[in-house]
This record gives structure tokens, C-alpha cells and sequence, in this order.
């Protein structure tokens, strides 16, 4: 009897958010750390908390989206009460879109694109869609950044904005994107935006730069393959500063003979013990 046989099984394609790609281009090798090697570096106590204050502010968002209760999330958190009053105040702007009354609206949408070999993942926190336009909104529990540059670079507005074009009928210049900012400042108590337009202009930029990442990552992984790690940026770069796989990357005993150049750049100073004022009992 011949024994049967089986083709060797396929591989699933790769899946890159936003994130990834942001990581890819900042630097390869903390890429691979991350994400190939899975090699785990925690976040500060205080950083990590803003993520899951923000993470519940998004699931608040969508359980309003939905119709369903959210008065457990509002009356616990005094912070979310805030965000979601500033988020109702300013929803008749927020939740319009110019040719149409009555958009239809997704909250946290995801679309899929293949490119290059890979699933290109993106998550819109509300898709707007009306009839000759969509708008794509993102919610921030940080205040509104002074330079909009970076944010125009960032690969998730450049992959958001991209990958509706691609997986949907609107053309580049039909779609827009909108970061709405609900912590409050000492200049602005309300929502602040930043919105960037698209035409076909910054979607073919667009696909030359993804096609190019996605070309390099291909070849970097099949020297990972073989043994080889990932390109990492040169030692002098400031971003190696704040990076907790420095040590990994260039040794601890660089950063041992180098202390001052890991020292933060606001270190904390204390009174003097007579400055302090004596509490009562």
C-alpha cells in the first residue's frame, strides 16, 4: 500500500498593527526583542496605569456605542466621569461628518489588508461613513501634542487612513482622520482635535514607504532564520537612553562606566529637613 502524504503545512501570515510598524522603523532590533523573542520589559507602575485607565475609556466609549449600561465604569472612576462628560458635551462635533446627517458609525472596526506576504491589522476606535466621505476617529487620554508633525508620521495615521483606502470604495480624498484629546489642560478644559486629510498623493508616498518596511522586515527575518539578529541603531542615538534593552543590546558594562548618561534628565530633589514644616498631632 503507498502511504499517503501530506504537504507540509503553511505558515499564517504574519499580523502587523500599527504598533509594530512604529517599533520596525524606530528600531529593528528592539523589534525583535519584543516581538520575536518575546522578551518582556514592564512599563513604569505610573505609565502602566495611564494604559489601563485609557484601555477603560476606550471599552466605556464602546459600551455607550452599543447602547449598553456604563455607569459602572463613570461611578467608580472620577477620571472616566470626567473624560465621558467632556466626550457628551462635545459629541454633536465629534459624531458629524459633512455630507451626511446620519453617518453610519462602527465602533472599534477592524479591517484586515494583505500586503507583501503580511495581514496589515487596523482597529478604529468609531468609523464615520457617509455617502461621499468617511471620517476615522481616535480617542486620546492625553493632552493634544503641540506639534501635529509627528503625529502626521506616525504609522498609525498613515496606516489607518491607507488601509480604508484600500479596503473600501472611498477615494484617498474622501477620507479624513480625527485624534480627539480629552485630557484637560490648564488652557483647554475642552476635547482638543488634530485632523489630517488624505489624498493620492500621501497614499502612494504612503505604499512605497509600507512596501520598502515590509521588503527589509522579509530579509531581516529570513537572517533571524539563519541565526542573525535584527539591525540596531548605533550606540550614540538618544533613543537607546530610555531603552531597557540597552544593556542587551550594547552590555552592562557600558552603561556601568557611562552612569551619568542613564541619569533622568529631571532627577528628583528633596527639602531641606528644616524646610519642612512640622505637621501637628
Amino acid at each position: 500500500m503507498i502511504p499517503l502524504t501530506f504537504p507540509p503545512p503553511v505558515a499564517a501570515p504574519i499580523r502587523l498593527s500599527q504598533g509594530h510598524l512604529n517599533l520596525l522603523a524606530a528600531c529593528p532590533r528592539k523589534f525583535q526583542y519584543t516581538f520575536l523573542d518575546q522578551l518582556s520589559s514592564p512599563n513604569p507602575t505610573e505609565q502602566q496605569e495611564r494604559q489601563n485607565q485609557g484601555a477603560q475609556f476606550h471599552l466605556l466609549l464602546q459600551q455607550w456605542q452599543l447602547g449598553l449600561p456604563i455607569a459602572p465604569f463613570t461611578q467608580a472612576d472620577p477620571q472616566l466621569y470626567q473624560w465621558f462628560s467632556a466626550f457628551e458635551a462635545a459629541s454633536p462635533e465629534i459624531l458629524t461628518i459633512s455630507d451626511s446627517d446620519a453617518p453610519i458609525q462602527q465602533a472599534e472596526h477592524e479591517r484586515t489588508l494583505e500586503c507583501q506576504g503580511y495581514l496589515l491589522t487596523m482597529r478604529y476606535d468609531l468609523l464615520l461613513s457617509g455617502d461621499r466621505h468617511a471620517k476615522i476617529l481616535d480617542w486620546k487620554t492625553y493632552p493634544r501634542p503641540q506639534n501635529a508633525r509627528h503625529l502626521a508620521a506616525n504609522w498609525q495615521t498613515r496606516l489607518y487612513l491607507y488601509g480604508l483606502a484600500e479596503t473600501s470604495p472611498y477615494e484617498p480624498e474622501q477620507l479624513s482622520m480625527v485624534y480627539w484629546f480629552f485630557q484637560a489642560t490648564q488652557d483647554a478644559a475642552t476635547p482638543q482635535s488634530l485632523s489630517f486629510s488624505y489624498d493620492r498623493t500621501q497614499h502612494d508616498r504612503t505604499h512605497q514607504d509600507l512596501t520598502q518596511l515590509l521588503q527589509q522586515l522579509t530579509d531581516w527575518l529570513s537572517h533571524y532564520a539563519a541565526g542573525e539578529s535584527l539591525p540596531q541603531l548605533g550606540i550614540a542615538h538618544r533613543e537607546c537612553d530610555r531603552c531597557n534593552f540597552f544593556p542587551r543590546c550594547f552590555g552592562g558594562d557600558f552603561v556601568q562606566s557611562n552612569p551619568s548618561r542613564f541619569e533622568p534628565s529631571d532627577p528628583l530633589t528633596l527639602p531641606e529637613i528644616a524646610a519642612i514644616q512640622e505637621i501637628p498631632l
